[in-house]
């Protein structure tokens, strides 16, 4: 396992990262304190012989949080597949691409109470990562993280990802897509760090309600995908984390490429049909697990408006037969500047704009009942 060390010289931000052993590292693991630690996403949750926590992930937008009083902290990871933001006590966050097996030691903290908070930025669809956990020396004071009392989930797929929304360029290789995919700055972060909620990004580039982008990967959907713990599938995901609003952004892969020969529906109305059906048994599938929660359907009026148009209907049937408590927007005027036409950071800021004028002027959303 590699060791590093980060060094904080006061209110400068100068880092220094080494990777040998430091006199500062917190070298006898025996003498060690696990942080309670608050996560926010899905994690499958182990423990080791010791008791000590490890944490597997996959959904993007995974976090974890702690806090503790005094100057050292391991942050223990086992992830080759991410890059991570590393940040404490809100100052600029340390970026760490593909870190792997390794132990970052921060030193020189000042004795006061600090804040960690790891971030995984990347989409990962396939691999997964593993976090184990903060630790303190035994001389240290670990504190422990109250859950937000706002609670949000945003579902959806590559637009609620955030792919590609740090490019420069639409033209970007798949390693370029890869880095240039910051999550924490798409538009389901910002929206619930703006109003200080817990949130999950549930969401899957290329998967649509029943059809994938251009028809692939038939008989799997997003629909199939979402109950797991990790978005690869393997254990069905169980908890009582439950959120107050339900952001769902769903659609631009079943509908943005035409229809292929070999596939199920053989006209545009089938699948429209067959979109609307599956989308409100859906919503109404996470009613039942979510009996209080307010759901809020977005989608873009590009492309003719379609996806919109067939929202619409969703929210129809929903209002009719389910509850009301759904609401609607209807985003445009996008300038889809990131990889491969898909929204900028700048679209993002817009796009979290219209959530928070939305929430705002409806603060009953966070009501619990």
């Amino acid at each position: 396992m590699k060791k590093h060390n980060v060094v904080f010289f006061n209110a400068l931000f100068i880092l220094a990262l080494s990777c040998v052993l430091s006199e500062h590292a917190i070298a006898d693991t025996a003498a060690r304190i696990e942080l309670p630690t608050h996560v926010g996403g899905r994690v499958q949750l182990e423990k080791n012989a010791e008791g000590i926590n490890s944490y597997t992930y996959s959904w993007p937008g995974i976090y974890f949080e702690a806090e503790f009083k005094g100057p050292t902290l391991d942050v223990e990871l086992n992830d080759d597949q991410n890059i991570l933001n590393l940040i404490v006590d809100n100052n600029p966050a340390i970026v760490l691409s593909k870190p792997g097996k390794t132990t970052y030691t921060l030193n020189k903290l000042g004795e006061g109470v600090h804040h960690v908070r790891l971030e995984k930025r990347t989409e990962t669809q396939w691999g997964v990562g593993k976090f184990n956990g903060f630790f303190i020396p035994q001389t240290q004071t670990p504190i422990p993280v109250s859950p937000a009392q706002r609670r949000i989930e945003f579902i959806g797929d590559s637009f609620t990802v955030g792919y590609g929304n740090t490019s420069n360029s639409r033209e970007c290789s798949n390693e370029v897509q890869f880095t240039t995919t910051n999550t924490q700055l798409a538009f389901g972060p910002l929206t619930a760090k703006y109003f200080g909620a817990d949130y999950h990004i549930n969401a899957s580039s290329g998967f649509g309600v029943v059809r994938n982008y251009n028809g692939s990967n038939p008989g799997k959907s997003f629909l199939t995908l979402y109950p797991y713990t990790l978005n690869n599938g393997g254990e069905i995901y169980h908890s009582n984390w439950s959120p107050q609003i339900i952001v769902i952004g769903l659609g631009t892969n079943d509908f943005s490429t035409p229809l292929n020969a070999n596939e199920q529906w053989k006209t545009r109305q089938q699948l429209q049909d067959d979109f609307v059906a599956h989308y409100v048994g859906f919503v109404s599938s996470l009613r039942k697990q979510h009996a209080h929660a307010n759901f809020i359907l977005m989608a873009s009026d590009y492309n003719d408006a379609e996806i919109a148009r067939l929202i619409e209907r969703v929210a129809t049937s929903l209002q009719t037969n389910v509850d009301k408590k759904i609401d609607v927007i209807i985003f445009k005027n996008l300038e889809y500047s990131g990889c491969h036409w898909h929204p900028s950071v700048t679209d993002d800021q817009k796009l979290s704009a219209l959530l928070i004028d939305h929430i705002s002027s409806k603060p009953s959303l966070w009501n619990s009942k």
